[in-house]
């Protein structure tokens, strides 16, 4: 009884595993539209990371959920938990960003010819998962609350990113996944939130009241509202209120 949440926290490895195959099998490929101009895409198998990503989030929260309900908490647990979510949250997304990368430098001129380390900076991504899950391995202290955005979330920000690319007909949401220094931004900006002090809301709860409660109760209220009106741009507007939130919020952080 005491393994089956590490068997959890191990499908979530593999989950993430899985995505970045499906990542990987996604080479530009070139097609011409019907006015005869030639442009460049990615397979729509990626999508399939996201998916995987998403399952990976799904069977993470799982694993925590099983080991209170088996009694079956251990360090072993804790450490693998943080191994696994390092693939699928940290390394998963990191090959995403890559991707998109290659394609936003393909329709440059001379794109495909531009240095790797235009498209290595995106495994800045896994390398500040990695320190951030360290770091939150040492301290006790964030059992109700964080400090620095949790890693999958920012895992479950940029799987959204494909999903969004194909679902939503928007020029200006194509466009903005498409440039490269939007894509350098989110790197920046995810990477710093992730190794940051920043005291940021868990969802773990001491009680249910709602005195003791409502910053979180809001950030539901907002997020659901965002899901029925958004749809697939939900995920990056979630991103920004629980951000945003957790700061306006930050001295009723326990």
């Amino acid at each position: 009884m005491k393994q089956i949440p590490n068997l959890f926290t191990l499908l979530n490895l593999i989950f993430g595993c899985i995505a970045i195959v499906f990542t990987l099998q996604n080479g530009i490929i070139t097609f011409t539209n019907d006015e005869g101009t030639q442009l460049l895409d990615i397979p729509e198998k990626i999508w399939m990371a996201s998916l995987f990503i998403g399952l990976a989030a799904v069977v993470d929260f799982l694993d925590g959920f099983i080991a209170r309900l088996f009694k079956a908490s251990s360090e072993m647990g804790k450490q693998l938990d943080s191994l696994a979510d390092v693939v699928s949250f940290g390394v998963a997304p990191g090959m995403i960003i890559y991707q998109f990368l290659r394609l936003s430098f393909a329709q440059q001129v001379d794109g495909l010819e531009s240095s790797a380390l235009s498209l290595y900076l995106a495994f800045v991504i896994p390398a500040a998962a990695a320190y951030r899950l360290a770091k939150f391995n040492l301290d006790n202290t964030q059992q109700y609350s964080f400090k620095g955005v949790p890693v999958p979330a920012v895992g479950l920000l940029i799987a959204s990113f494909p999903l969004i690319y194909w679902n939503v007909n928007e020029a200006w949401v194509i466009q903005l996944l498409l440039n490269k220094w939007f894509l350098y931004g989110v790197i920046i900006s995810v990477s710093y939130l992730m190794v940051s002090n920043v005291p940021m809301l868990s969802l773990k709860f001491k009680d249910y009241s709602f005195a003791n409660n409502w910053p979180k109760y809001f950030l539901i209220f907002l997020a659901i509202s965002a899901i029925l009106v958004l749809k697939w741009l939900a995920v990056p507007a979630i991103f920004i209120i629980y951000v945003l939130v957790s700061l306006l919020f930050k001295n009723k952080i326990a």
